[in-house]
Order: C-alpha cells, then sequence, then structure tokens
C-alpha cells in the first residue's frame, strides 16, 4: 500500500517546477512577450508602491483629524450620536417604515375598538345580572345574614370592643354588594 502512494507522490512531485525564475516565466499568459510581461512587471511595481504611499497618506490624515477632533472637545461618543441619530433618520423615512406605522396603528384603533366593545358588553351583562332575581334574592340573604351579625355583635353584653378603641358600634358599610 505504501509503495503504491509513494509512486503517486513521486509522480505529483515530477509537475513542480525547482528554479523560481523559470516558474515565474512559465506562469506567463500565452501571447505575451517577454518585453510585455516586464512592462507589466514595473507597472504592478508601480502600482502597488503607490498604493502604500496613499495608505501612509491616508494614517497621517487620520492621525491630523484625530487631532482636530480632540482639539474640538469632540469625542468618539458624540460621532457614534450623531451617526445613530442619522441611522435612525434614515430608518424613520423608509417606506417599510412607514407602512409598518401605519398597519400598527390601524392594528391599535382596532383593537381600542374591540376592547371598548367588550367592556361595554361585559358592563351591560353585569347590570342585567344585578337586576335579576336570583341576585336580588342573593343580596337580600347576605343583608339578611349580615344585620344578624352586626345586629347580635352589638347586643352581646361580653365586653369586647373593636381593636380600634372607636366605641362598641361597628362601622358602617353601606357599600353594595
Amino acid at each position: 500500500m505504501e509503495s503504491a502512494n509513494q509512486g503517486l507522490l513521486s509522480d505529483a512531485m515530477t509537475d513542480v517546477p525547482v528554479d523560481n525564475a523559470a516558474a515565474a516565466r512559465t506562469c506567463v499568459p500565452e501571447g505575451l512577450t517577454l518585453a510585455e510581461e516586464e512592462e507589466l512587471r514595473s507597472e504592478l511595481a508601480k502600482v502597488e508602491e503607490e498604493i502604500g504611499t496613499l495608505r501612509q497618506v491616508l494614517a497621517a490624515k487620520e492621525r491630523h483629524c484625530g487631532e482636530l477632533k480632540r482639539k474640538l472637545g469632540l469625542t468618539p461618543l458624540d460621532g457614534l450620536k450623531q451617526n445613530l441619530s442619522k441611522s435612525w433618520h434614515d430608518v424613520q423615512v423608509s417606506n417599510a417604515y412607514k407602512k409598518t406605522q401605519e398597519t400598527l396603528s390601524q392594528a391599535g384603533q382596532k383593537t381600542s375598538a374591540a376592547l371598548s366593545n367588550v367592556g361595554s358588553v361585559i358592563s351591560r351583562k353585569l347590570g342585567d345580572m344585578r337586576n335579576s332575581a336570583t341576585f336580588k334574592s342573593f343580596e337580600d340573604r347576605v343583608g339578611t345574614i349580615k344585620s344578624r351579625v352586626v345586629g347580635s355583635r352589638e347586643n352581646s353584653t361580653d365586653g369586647l370592643h373593636s381593636p380600634s378603641g372607636a366605641g362598641d358600634k361597628a362601622p358602617q358599610d353601606n357599600a353594595p354588594f
């Protein structure tokens, strides 16, 4: 098995050139002369040098910008606030935001109307229930039981007093049940 892999590896190694200069010459696209290749390489070197110079100039400009901002008292937080403000403004004027806002507004109005209707129905049903004979009978029974309990408390001679010390009278509760 090792000999099979070794044969593949040796075949692959024969295709790799050893001489770097020869490798560079063999990578040139067909149809280019040696003079054209040399010219392109020279132009490439100049462009790479310009890129390096531009990076240095940009770094110097960024340092100068930072110094000016520092002298003006502008902090990175101010820049962030300004960017966020602009971004939020851009979002608010977008069509998607306007459509979403409109849709949510309509949904809120419909929900409000629905809840108002539900509240009215519940209020009416409670009123109907309170006026029913069953509820009036229940209310009368509770009133009777209450008057017996309060009456027995007022008539008791145990000497029990209210915890508040306001006398022997029980507090009046006129709230409807």
